[in-house]
């Protein structure tokens, strides 16, 4: 929890808030203006720059586009190497057991979108063993619950519900998945950081990736050079998962 707390002051809006804070109280109250007015400088710079949409999705896409879509071919692998029955597996999100929303609102956005995906996947394969992953139990199981509400059998599933974060995702799921071939939902820009926890344990993660958010093409639009909330959500995504494979390489997990 302490490495949590501690890793986001390095996050891009609270690095941009320390520099522009610690630049003002030079400015106003020492004597040191150039330290002051260069902070002040660097945290706009930032501020304008990385909430820029059309700079943050270059930084994004260093990870979002290391594994492509997964491929037909991929399917077929892990469904033979599964005796026929394709095993899916789905990592969990963000969990928020509001009971003032509808259910699926209580997973994060991200989470819809990875279990949609492995939702479809698993339509694609025909016979599939869907396995959804998360903590506290209430996350697996919301995620189940619409699974089913979706055309997915109960006995089709399989509930991985207590893990914390990744890592443990990657440990709890060892024994269900074993040593054969099986898909991997996440989202693309977390797909690096999870098929090196999988792998490290000896698994044989085949990449399914979704949730892509550095998209290009599409018309035109000067809301990609403003700016805004949405640059900086991107920003800081990328830098939540370089952080997290520092941290992990350190701890010998990948």
């Amino acid at each position: 929890m302490l490495v949590k707390f501690v890793s986001r002051l390095f996050f891009p809006v609270p690095v941009i808030c320390e520099l522009l804070l610690i630049g003002l109280v030079l400015l106003w109250f020492t004597r040191k203006q150039k330290a002051g007015r260069v902070l002040v400088t660097t945290g706009t710079v930032m501020l304008l720059a990385l909430g820029c949409a059309s700079i943050s999705t270059l930084f994004l896409r260093t990870l979002e586009q290391r594994y492509q879509p997964v491929a037909p071919a991929s399917l077929q692998t892990a469904k033979a190497s599964a005796g026929g029955s394709t095993c899916i597996v789905v990592l969990g999100s963000g969990y928020s057991p509001d009971p003032s929303v509808d259910l699926d609102s209580h997973i994060t956005p991200d989470g819809v979108v990875r279990l949609l995906e492995g939702i479809q996947l698993c339509r694609q394969a025909a016979s599939c063993k869907l396995v959804l992953s998360g903590g506290p139990p209430a996350a697996a199981q919301t995620m189940g619950k619409i699974a089913m509400s979706l055309g997915i059998k109960q006995q089709d599933m399989i509930l991985e519900e207590h893990s914390r974060n990744t890592e443990e995702e990657a440990r709890f799921l060892q024994p269900t998945v074993g040593a054969s071939p099986f898909l991997l939902v996440t989202s693309a820009s977390h797909m690096p950081r999870a098929m090196g926890l999988f792998r490290k344990l000896g698994m044989k993660p085949i990449a399914a990736p979704t949730d892509y958010l550095a998209k290009t093409g599409g018309p035109f639009s000067p809301d990609q050079y403003y700016p805004s909330s949405g640059g900086l959500a991107m920003a800081e995504r990328t830098v939540y998962e370089y952080l997290g494979m520092t941290w992990e390489r350190l701890l010998g997990q990948i």
